[in-house]
């Protein structure tokens, strides 16, 4: 399943996140490659030493956290591994898979990858996220604030941008329900009762379906 949200973040925490990030050093993205992506990035990404990293991620995970659609449809174990991403000019990042498994000390796995838009579409040109599906090519330019989410599993390439600089933040979550289509089907089900619940109150059908859901939660859950 792939989810975009408009607005995740604030206006003022747009803010913060594009002044910090214009004052702060980025380095070249092909530190946090894995062998193969090594080949095919080009992009600049904030310093990990950076201060600024910290107070950042927690802005990004706290508006993650908050939104009611992240966290039925996605069903967040661990949000890890955040990186804020530059492309100038001819910059791209091509066709490539996540890593499975990311971290340090502690080694997570990527179930869904996403990215946050920070900059206007309109002062960027080029720049495009493609997710690469059998059926073909989806491509993504999302307004600045807006978020999508993709599971890991695809192959996706971001486009070489022609002019102007496009600044993401990019990370991946661990979910409850590791499996796409299991995380699908809770999510639908949970949508239709809380329509349910919102139309006739907690009657019969709704409460056949909150069974249902807490049973395939109870089946599926990967703690």
């Amino acid at each position: 399943m792939i989810l975009t949200i408009d607005n995740i973040v604030t206006p003022e925490e747009l803010t913060q996140l594009t002044t910090t990030l214009s004052r702060s050093n980025f380095v070249d993205g092909q530190t946090t490659a894995g062998w193969h992506a090594k080949l095919v990035k080009q992009n600049q990404q904030l310093e990990k030493t950076s201060p600024d990293v910290k107070p950042l991620e927690d802005l990004v995970i706290n508006a993650l956290q908050r939104n009611l659609l992240f966290k039925l449809a996605i069903n967040p174990k661990q949000i890890h591994s955040l990186r804020f991403s530059r492309y100038e000019p001819e910059m791209h990042y091509g066709s490539h898979t996540d890593n499975a498994l990311m971290g340090g000390k502690q080694f997570f796995r990527s179930d869904v990858s996403f990215t946050l838009f920070l900059s206007s579409p309109d002062s960027y040109e080029g720049g495009e996220l493609i997710i690469e599906k059998p059926e073909g090519d989806l491509s993504y330019k999302l307004n600045a604030g807006s978020i999508i989410f993709y599971p890991s599993t695809f192959l996706h390439r971001v486009e070489t941008v022609k002019t102007g600089t496009r600044l993401v933040v990019v990370g991946w979550i661990q979910s409850l329900i590791r499996d796409t289509a299991k995380r699908e089907i809770l999510f639908d089900i949970d949508t239709v009762r809380r329509a349910i619940f919102a139309k006739e109150g907690k009657s019969v059908e709704f409460d056949l379906l909150a069974k249902t859901h807490a049973n395939l939660l109870r089946q599926w859950a990967d703690l």
